[in-house]
């Protein structure tokens, strides 16, 4: 299995060992577009792993912060009461490049820049970039992600 994210197309794709595409999703990437380098907030290109998955058993919605629950279930209400606030929801399948000096180690490293595929409120629009790196699915969408691919599973990311 490999997961292919598309960039211009703002979608990630599901694909079987085969190449069939087995589940597409519509996602919204960084605002800023594509770019690798530490402080960009860019989504990175290139090969990655999924590092860690997190999450597991966690009620679609659960809020996370520096990868673990802090017990809030995302509403309306506790986005209002929190404005700004870049929600991680749901599940967090965590990335880490496999390129050295283009998407790992150094300035360019994915996993030390915390680049995930996660949950956002139901709220905010997919197929627009609008994250600060990270890939945004619906909740009910990286929930069913979540369950179907493993730790160590390849990650594309095309611009």
């Amino acid at each position: 299995m490999q997961i292919l994210i598309d960039i211009p197309s703002q979608t990630l794709s599901l694909l079987g060992d085969d190449g069939a595409c087995i589940r597409r999703y519509s996602v919204s990437t960084a605002r800023n577009g594509a770019g690798e380098a530490s402080g960009s907030f860019c989504t990175p290109r290139g090969r990655h792993i999924i590092r860690a998955r997190i999450g597991a058993g966690a009620p679609i919605g659960a809020a996370f912060r520096g990868r673990r629950p802090t017990g809030e279930v995302w509403t309306p209400e506790l986005a209002a009461a929190n404005p700004g606030r870049d929600w991680i929801l749901t599940r967090i399948l965590w990335l880490s490049g496999t390129e050295p000096g283009f998407n790992r180690l150094g300035e360019v490293d994915s996993m030390r820049r915390y680049i995930y595929i996660h949950g956002t409120p139901d709220t905010e629009p997919m197929g627009v970039p609008l994250s600060i790196g990270c890939v945004r699915m619906r909740n009910r969408d990286v929930a069913e992600l979540f369950e179907l691919v493993p730790a160590g599973t390849a990650v594309d990311i095309r611009a």
